[in-house]
């Protein structure tokens, strides 16, 4: 069964954006990017909300960009053919290999276990994470840990009064102080 994960930058006080709703403080250095490009190739189909959807359409024509690096080339080459399944209340129509959500996310993340296909299912995106999170959904928890306190904004992990257990999978320290964290839902 395919599983789960939850993947995204977050500040060490445990926010994924600021009170001011900034993320600058997650832009990797090459060292760290080149991580997320392997990542990326484990992953089969990436579910999101609006936000990361709009943030992430600056990959669509990214490709364009004549000043993008080689590691940003690559990328693109993997994010734009990679299917992803938007939930959004407000977008009538998403662009490149993206689909709306056709129903609610535990029936989504069901269909997709259900149907052949490799690589795991990956959430972005705090509220939706959450959602799944409160559902018993999320399989892996996999924390790219900042060194910065934001003091605020929006929380990595769900607040729900439900205890789970955590099995730590894999550590890695970056040069840039940047650390990453991979915990595996203990059943």
């Amino acid at each position: 069964m395919r599983n789960v994960t939850y993947a995204m930058g977050v500040s060490l006080d445990g926010y994924i954006v600021g009170p001011d709703g900034g993320f600058d403080w997650t832009v990797p250095d090459e060292e760290v990017f080149r991580f997320w490009i392997d990542e990326i190739r484990d992953v089969g189909v990436h579910l999101m909300g609006r936000r990361l959807y709009e943030t992430m359409l600056y990959w669509e024509t990214a490709d364009q960009d004549r000043s993008l690096d080689d590691a940003e080339l690559e990328w693109a080459a993997l994010w734009n053919p990679l299917p992803k399944v938007v939930f959004s209340t407000t977008l009538s129509a998403v662009q490149g290999n993206a689909r709306l959500a056709s129903g609610g996310l535990a029936e989504e993340i069901e269909r997709l276990r259900a149907e052949p296909g490799e690589g795991d299912i990956a959430i972005g995106g705090a509220t939706l994470a959450a959602e799944a999170a409160a559902s018993g959904l999320i399989d892996e928890y996999r924390a790219m840990v900042h060194p910065v306190l934001v003091g605020g904004g929006i929380p990595f992990f769900p607040r729900h009064e439900r205890r789970v257990d955590l099995e730590l999978v894999e550590t890695r320290t970056f040069g840039s102080g940047v650390l990453y964290l991979r915990y595996r839902v203990a059943h």
